[in-house]
């Protein structure tokens, strides 16, 4: 048996992390890195306190049939990133690394051509995150700098889910 890459290796600590995540529709998982250090995870779920999507069998975006990366407000879910970078002190964030891994919840099969929302994006730019890997399959992944998101702003071209 051959040696996990580090990168995978984080894509794989965010794929398990995706495993606790509540969501019927997509869960992520995402995992931030510093120094080859774990500084948060996060994982796809309401709010503390608040009833799952999973628990009440309904996901109101589904349900209205809503595309991906559209009406998050309509969505019951803090997302991964944001789990993650509420969880994290922002020095250890600035210039770390976000792993970030999402899984269909009705097949198991790996979200296709995933991104952060528009909303994790401005988490992640304000929170100093250097770069983010996103997994593709189980040994592909895409490497994204932050301040493409920073150079490249889709909000000012109304240019909506992904």
């Amino acid at each position: 048996m051959g040696r996990t890459d580090k990168i995978n290796y984080y894509l794989d600590l965010a794929e398990v992390t995706l495993e606790r995540g509540t969501c019927i529709r997509r869960n992520f998982g995402a995992v931030i890195i510093k120094n080859d250090e774990v500084v948060s995870t996060g994982y796809v779920g309401a709010p503390r306190g608040r009833k799952n999507c999973v628990d009440m069998g309904v996901c109101k975006r589904e349900e209205l049939k809503i595309p991906r990366g559209e009406r998050y407000e309509m969505c019951r879910s803090v997302h991964a990133e944001q789990n993650a970078i509420i969880s994290a002190e922002r020095n250890k964030m600035i210039g770390a690394s976000l792993f970030l891994c999402g899984k269909n919840y009705a097949d198991g099969k790996y979200v296709e051509n995933s991104n952060p929302c528009a909303l994790c994006k401005r988490m992640i730019i304000n929170a100093g995150i250097k770069d983010i890997y996103i997994r593709d399959t189980k040994e592909k992944y895409r490497h994204i700098l932050v301040q493409d998101y920073i150079e490249n702003d889709e909000s000012l071209e109304d240019i909506k889910g992904y």
